[in-house]
């Protein structure tokens, strides 16, 4: 038997929070470890925490400026090695949503079919990391270099993933500040044929807020798992909330339906939510009729739009916290400093852009506290693939805001 999938069976039989202690024991058995580490990322993917029996016990180590955080940002083994040792460190990341960094210490350079296998492996364990985290708050708990505030426990809880990647397209998303945010979330999900890909912005502030933004994602969700349509889906949302709050408190949404097939696009504009696009090297705002948001009064119908994703193309989504934070001197984060972030990060990976544009949304800040919370979801799309059709839809033409390329 593969050592790789000897391992893998092990950690397969034992409980969840034991992953750790079976990681050990089983690298060191057939691969002759002599440390291993499980280094998870935090919430706002600037720190990598290890995983120990007790919380919070541990300094973070820097995703900038180390090699585990090199691995983790690169998605690439890294190494460092003292002596005749060796430490390498192995991104372990399920289906695009990097989860964090393996680090296997051997006592000497191996053949470099050895490093393979345990990359490989470190896939696997991210698999069953992702599976453990139902049964137990361990890995959750490592994820927190802070403790986060109710709110945002429930809205990282809602989230779908941080970043996904398919033959298709490539997407990620990220929310600050990671540990106090209240109205702001996205969500996704995928079939054979078509990707749903929502935008939340909620009104108000702390639990209440957060409570808000919950009722009107799995409204949604619920609508959109019915198969109906995507604006009787936005036109039911927006029922759920009207009942439950008669128009007191409402939610700003972006709902977009992307035909997997063809790269026809189908929007619900119900707010705030924004969407830019780069399309050789330029970037510009597309504009959409904007309606009401959900929840605002009884019985409101949605307008569907359309436009065409082409090969290539980049989405970029942000919330009013983005594009109206105040500079120091109360400046406006305008359409212009938006393009230019957007073309800025065209070099990046889907998965990074959120982060690096929110970075240089806090560093045009001098650090001030944010006045809302931020959200950026980058969405690259590759095309079609023989799996999920190769019928090429027509044009659909959608206003559009010039931007700086």
């Amino acid at each position: 038997m593969d050592r790789s999938l000897a391992v893998e069976r092990l950690l397969r039989d034992v409980p969840p929070h034991d992953l750790p202690r079976a990681l050990r024991s089983g690298l060191r058995e057939h691969f002759g470890a002599e440390a291993v580490e499980l280094l998870m990322a935090d919430y706002a993917l600037t720190e990598l925490c290890q995983v120990g029996e007790q919380p919070y016990t541990t300094e973070p180590i820097p995703v900038d400026g180390t090699t585990p955080g090199s691995a983790f940002l690169a998605q690439a083994a890294a190494f460092t090695r003292e002596g005749d040792r060796v430490t390498g460190y192995l991104p372990v990341s399920v289906r695009g949503d990097r989860l964090g960094v393996l680090a296997v210490t051997l006592p000497r350079e191996p053949e470099p079919q050895v490093w393979a296998e345990l990359e490989r492996f470190a896939e696997a364990v991210a698999h069953e990391l992702f599976v453990a985290d139902r049964d137990t708050d361990l890995y959750i708990q490592a994820r927190r270099s802070s403790r986060l505030t109710l709110a945002a426990e429930m809205q990282w809880q809602l989230l779908p993933g941080r970043a996904c990647t398919r033959a298709e397209f490539a997407l990620g998303g990220q929310l600050e500040p990671a540990y106090a945010i209240y109205g702001d979330c996205f969500d996704w999900s995928a079939s054979a044929r078509k990707l749903a890909v929502t935008l939340i912005n909620g009104m108000g502030e702390g639990s209440e807020a957060a409570l808000l933004t919950n009722l009107a994602v799995n409204a949604l969700r619920n609508a959109r798992r019915a198969g109906i349509p995507l604006d009787a889906q936005a036109e039911l949302a927006d029922q759920a909330l009207y009942a439950h709050y008669r128009g007191a408190e409402h939610v700003a949404a972006l709902l977009l339906e992307f035909d997997l097939g063809t790269g026809a696009v189908t929007v619900v504009d119900a707010g705030s939510p924004r969407l830019w696009r780069l399309r050789d090297g330029k970037a510009e705002r597309i504009l959409f009729d904007e309606q009401l948001p959900l929840g605002t009064f009884d019985g409101t119908i949605y307008t569907l739009e359309s436009f065409q994703a082409a090969d290539g193309d980049r989405f970029v989504f942000v919330s009013d916290g983005v594009y109206n934070a105040l500079g120091p001197h109360g400046d406006l984060y305008g359409d212009r400093e938006l393009a230019d972030a957007v073309t800025a990060t065209a070099e990046l990976p889907a998965a990074h852009v959120p982060g690096a544009m929110l970075r240089e949304l806090s560093t045009r800040r001098h650090g001030s506290q944010a006045e809302d919370d931020a959200m950026v979801v980058c969405l690259d799309w590759f095309g079609s693939t023989p799996l999920s059709g190769t019928g090429k839809g027509p044009a659909m033409s959608v206003r559009r805001a010039g931007g700086a390329g």
